[in-house]
């Protein structure tokens, strides 16, 4: 059968406006109707206009309908034109794409971009680097948006599904025969909007603090009338370093400076990696010490006062960390720049009467004291737990240690304080025991680290109300940050010698038992390598101290003696050492016969620093579920930046990190890598 051909039917209300004539003859036969009801003549009559109108009606119809027909395409043809010419003519490049990402038609401006090349047919993903399969993948939006980058400038790309099925009658369904889909790409010029957010952050404001650490200890290196000229060498180095990056530095004290400045200045500070710390060394006019600064810098914040604050904790940072650094605060982002040398000793003991009188202040409104160190305990974390434990009986507090597993040399400590009935059965309690009973009325005292997750028991740093941190380790990024009191001595050789100093300016007399002052001792003893590493006059005026309270030595010394087991560990561990680049000791403690793994290879890399020509040593003790490494050196090699990209820290000679999900193999090369990466940028 033939199918019938179909000419241009019109629709909507177009159609509906020319069928007007014909409802109104319909009206009009209505009316006829009635009127042949009501009166024969007038219904004649009406019958023959109705007749003479419905003639004129089909003649017009049929006259007019071509020429209006002629003119709607006309119309539609013309519009269409439009349409195409104002596609083509668009200032923003656009193109349509099939959903496999081959360009089908492009308007001028996209053709401008490819510099006029024909690019129909082929794929934007072969055109555009940053143009990735997924983006063709759309979700119930439909839209896609990502970045290019060209010659021409940066360009937003959005990326648009519309469907073809619903236009028909459309030229362009036939394009898309498969799936009736198409994608409309348009690229927006970005870069002139780049360049000014770049400028406008660029031109923010960056705050900085400058402070000399050992202000006082280089003056008095030299004769008082040279120290005028000392102080100006030091400002006019500092002048000198900012003024090139149009800094403005004003003086608040003898050793601190506030200085601002653009933020378009800092990414040539970090390239220099801010020489001026070194620069400050050189100033010497005979004084017998070098002269170190610490700065803090803040940005990254939408005001200055916030980027004030930002500079306020980073100068906190640097001088937690031991000072000869600049730290950068960008917002939550923390840059670490220096840090080679040691930290100074303070013969003073000004600071430590300071912590103490704060320090009591705080707990005499306390209930309970709880007392906690670092993950499996040892003698110097609980040492020093002991100390601040007769420090709040003392002064009448209800105290408790928070401990769980520590170390195999603090094992027979713990044994014998519960063995004497002098102490309470609950003088030691679990991290669990504690989060049960601590109320918003007691304080937590955290000592020998200053990492919340580092602690034996997380959850009673969060919980705690009264925070008070003692630790002598050079602080990293995560630390408990909302202690009420944070003192924090990075030239203590160890917690135990701080809180000694602390009993000794309490305002009350602290009576140490013979156990006690043992146990302190052992802190110090064991944290120094025998008062071999680490120690100066405030720590022989603390082993004096526990001296005069009883402590015997000898007894101390025997109960540190090495297993035999330990002693094999840690000499097959030094046996099999690896020299790497002639200077740095490797080494893997397998001590799974020992009591304390941790403990042995530490030890181990404390006898490989005895080694002619070693800098420093690295020990990996796999235990557990976790890899322990512990880093030692001697000279200028500063292993407490190694550890950090572990996510550990500690001292200059003396730090550790704990890696999980890795093997020793793995971490061993990660530890080659970053030695060479930190020797080439100059960091160690």
């Amino acid at each position: 059968m033939k199918e019938k051909r179909k000419g241009l039917r019109l629709k909507g209300q177009m159609k509906q406006y020319l069928k007007w004539p014909a409802y109104y003859n319909a009206f009009w036969l209505i009316i006829t109707v009635v009127m042949f009801a009501v009166d024969i003549k007038a219904g004649i009559f009406m019958a023959l206009a109705e007749g003479v109108y419905l003639v004129l009606t089909v003649i017009a119809y049929l006259g007019f309908k071509p020429n209006i027909m002629k003119m709607l395409v006309e119309f539609g043809a013309d519009y269409s034109q439009v349409q195409r010419h104002m596609l083509r003519e668009m200032e923003i490049p656009y193109s349509l794409l099939d959903m496999d990402g081959k360009i089908l038609w492009t308007n001028i401006e996209m053709e401008n971009i490819f510099k006029g090349k024909d690019v129909r047919s082929k794929s934007a993903m072969a055109l555009f680097e940053s143009f990735k399969p997924e983006y063709l993948e759309f979700d119930e939006s439909g839209r896609n948006e990502f970045d290019v980058e060209m010659e021409q400038g940066e360009y937003r790309v959005v990326l648009k599904l519309f469907d073809m099925r619903n236009s028909e009658e459309s030229p362009l369904a036939a394009l898309s025969e498969s799936s009736g889909t198409l994608i409309s790409m348009y690229m927006f010029d970005e870069t002139h909007v780049r360049q000014l957010t770049k400028e406008n952050r660029e031109e923010r404001l960056v705050t900085g603090h400058i402070y000399i650490d050992n202000y006082d200890e280089v003056l008095q290196s030299i004769e008082a009338t040279r120290r005028t000229l000392l102080v100006a060498l030091i400002d006019r180095k500092i002048n000198k370093y900012f003024a090139q990056y149009d800094g403005i530095v004003r003086k608040l004290e003898n050793d601190k400076y506030f200085v601002i400045f653009k933020t378009k200045y800092i990414s040539k500070m970090q390239t220099n990696k801010f020489s001026v710390l070194d620069e400050v060394k050189t100033v010497n006019i005979g004084n017998g010490l070098p002269i170190t600064i610490s700065i803090g810098i803040g940005m990254g914040s939408s005001t200055l006062v916030e980027n004030y604050d930002l500079a306020g904790t980073a100068i906190d940072m640097a001088l937690g960390r031991g000072g000869d650094q600049a730290v950068l605060k960008d917002g939550n982002k923390v840059y670490y720049y220096g840090g080679k040398t040691k930290s100074v000793e303070k013969n003073t003991k000004v600071k430590s009467r300071v912590k103490a009188t704060a320090f009591r202040d705080l707990i005499e409104t306390k209930e309970t004291i709880y007392i906690m160190g670092h993950h499996i305990g040892d003698n110097d974390s609980f040492g020093a737990s002991i100390g601040f434990y007769r420090i709040a009986k003392t002064i009448g507090k209800d105290a408790h240690i928070v401990l769980g597993e520590v170390s195999s040399s603090v094992v027979p400590l713990v044994e014998a304080f519960k063995e004497m009935e002098i102490y309470d059965e609950d003088m030691f309690i679990t991290g669990q025991e504690a989060a049960l009973k601590m109320t918003k009325n007691d304080a937590l005292i955290v000592v020998d680290v200053s990492r919340a997750n580092y602690t034996e028991y997380p959850e009673l740093v969060r919980r705690s109300q009264c925070l008070l941190v003692f630790d002598h380790h050079r602080q990293s990024t995560d630390v408990i940050d909302n202690a009420q009191l944070s003192y924090i001595e990075l030239s203590s050789s160890s917690t135990c010698e701080m809180v000694v100093e602390i009993m000794q300016y309490i305002n009350e007399t602290v009576k140490l038992t013979k156990l006690e002052a043992e146990a302190i001792y052992g802190g110090i003893m064991i944290d120094t390598n025998n008062f071999i590493n680490r120690t100066g006059v405030r720590t022989f005026e603390a082993a004096a101290y526990l001296k005069k309270n009883g402590a015997d030595i000898t007894k101390v010394r025997r109960m540190f003696r090495d297993d035999l087991n330990d002693y094999k560990a840690k000499a097959k561990a030094i046996e099999n050492t690896e020299v790497f680049m002639d200077e740095y000791a490797i080494s893997v403690c397998n001590a799974q016969d020992v009591s304390s793994p941790t403990v042995v290879g530490a030890q181990a890399a404390n006898e490989l620093l005895n080694i002619k020509d070693i800098k420093a040593s690295f020990v990996f003790t796999p235990y557990g579920d976790q890899i322990y490494i512990s880093a030692r050196s001697v000279d200028k090699v500063n292993v407490q930046v190694i550890m950090e990209e572990f996510g550990g820290g500690g001292h200059m000679n003396l730090a550790g990190a704990q890696v999980r999900d890795s093997s020793v193999e793995e971490v061993i090369e990660h530890l080659k890598d970053i030695i060479e990466r930190k020797l080439e940028e100059g960091d160690i």
